[in-house]
């Protein structure tokens, strides 16, 4: 027999403010956590039915707020430096009928043009990156320049996806710390 009931009607005044804090310690953004905490009560009320009362309340609502903290990162860590790739066959290089790949130009970089700033920047961002901590920076290299999936990574270093973003956060503040002071 389960030990906890589900109250839903009773969850803002209970558990609100303590989910807010909990996903602003993790996001840093307030309506982003506000709007996190309300998609964990939808999902808690939608869900509610798998409830199998083994742990508190509170407790099933903070593991709903956390895979939606997860969710969030991933799809923002998403939507970050896709570009378009257009892949064309030719037949005018030395090995007959290679596929070559362009990288399609971003309209709105003001680098575009500038070879010599590119390579500044490149020689900035490597300089940066081996100022961090050596594992922080293998984190933020494998996953943000080589592409290594989550999982890939965290089965490599045997670490946990948490551990991971933390990290890639810090490598990130830490470069555009880097960057402003030795590049901008």
């Amino acid at each position: 027999m389960p030990e906890h009931q589900l109250m839903p009607d009773k969850w803002v005044d209970l558990y609100a403010d303590y989910l807010f804090n909990y996903a602003i310690g993790r996001i840093s953004d307030a309506e982003v956590a506000k709007d996190l905490v309300q998609e964990t009560f939808m999902a808690g009320l939608k869900s509610a039915k798998n409830y199998k009362g083994d742990a508190a309340e509170r407790t099933w609502l903070i593991a709903i707020l956390k895979r939606k903290v997860i969710d969030h990162y991933r799809k923002t860590n998403s939507k970050k430096g896709k570009a378009e790739v257009r892949m064309n066959y030719s037949s005018q290089t030395d090995a007959e009928g290679d596929w070559l790949e362009e990288q399609v130009a971003d309209p709105f970089s003001s680098f575009e043009n500038s070879d010599i700033e590119n390579e500044e920047l490149g020689l900035a961002i490597q300089s940066c990156i081996a100022k961090l901590p050596k594992k922080q920076a293998l984190v933020f290299t494998m996953k943000t320049i080589q592409g290594v999936s989550t999982e890939d990574i965290c089965n490599e270093l045997d670490i946990n996806p948490s551990n991971l973003w933390v990290m890639i956060h810090r490598a990130r503040t830490a470069l555009m710390d880097c960057l402003n002071q030795n590049w901008f």
